[in-house]
């Protein structure tokens, strides 16, 4: 699905240049679920922004499905990154005024749908994610697990290809967490989604297939785990 070849990012300043990733070589088959682990400062995000086509500017190739996207215009590749990559994010970003259907409707109206067309999809979503019957409430009347759940069924409303999920239990206690992981794990296995988790934790490393470690940004581990 995803090859990444000699992949090396620079970020300028007016001082020097710094090398954030260094040759980064890998391949993501669907259907897996990998870590990315590495400390604070070792270019776990600017990888995640690279694989989610938020961040163009590197030197080596990034093929999706074979094809490059490097030279998409910026509203193509928007409306792209709608529909193949969902993300998830540590602190949830979901909109406080909006209720739950509302922010779990929002892609599928920036992807064109009328508000007629979208009510069984972001129904059946909420009930696969455990939050049948919520979807009148709001963000502050949730818990902080049921509102990362709100933030799984956004990601997976548009059936992306692959999710990409940054510290998503961060913020969340130990019992909440495994229910989240345990919904990964669940959506990885029955459902044959492709799921990327960006982790400092190791008992994020146990539901995943395969683990990737980056240190000062270069991959310095990569190995298939036993489950």
């Amino acid at each position: 699905m995803i090859d990444l070849v000699h992949i090396n990012k620079y970020y300028q300043n007016a001082q020097e240049s710094l090398h954030v990733l260094r040759d980064i070589n890998f391949h993501v088959n669907a259907g897996e679920m990998i870590a990315i682990m590495g400390p604070s400062g070792s270019g776990k995000s600017t990888l995640i922004n690279l694989l989610g086509f938020i961040d163009r500017k590197f030197s080596g190739s990034y093929l999706f499905e074979g094809n490059s996207l490097l030279r998409t215009s910026d509203e193509k590749l928007s409306k792209i990154r709608n529909q193949v990559v969902g993300f998830i994010f540590q602190n949830f970003s979901l909109i406080e005024n909006n209720t739950v259907f509302e922010n779990v409707e929002l892609p599928l109206l920036y992807g064109g749908l009328s508000p007629s067309e979208t009510k069984e999809k972001v129904l059946k979503v909420l009930k696969r994610v455990g939050l049948e019957g919520k979807e009148k409430k709001y963000p502050k009347q949730l818990s902080g697990g049921q509102q990362q759940r709100v933030a799984i069924a956004r990601a997976l409303i548009n059936e992306p290809k692959f999710l990409i999920a940054d510290e998503p239990t961060g913020a969340l206690d130990t019992h909440t967490s495994e229910e989240i992981l345990q919904l990964f794990k669940d959506l990885n296995e029955k459902d044959h989604a492709t799921i990327i988790l960006v982790t400092h934790d190791p008992e994020v490393v146990s539901y995943c297939h395969r683990l990737i470690q980056i240190r000062d940004g270069a991959i310095i581990e990569d190995k298939e785990l036993n489950r």
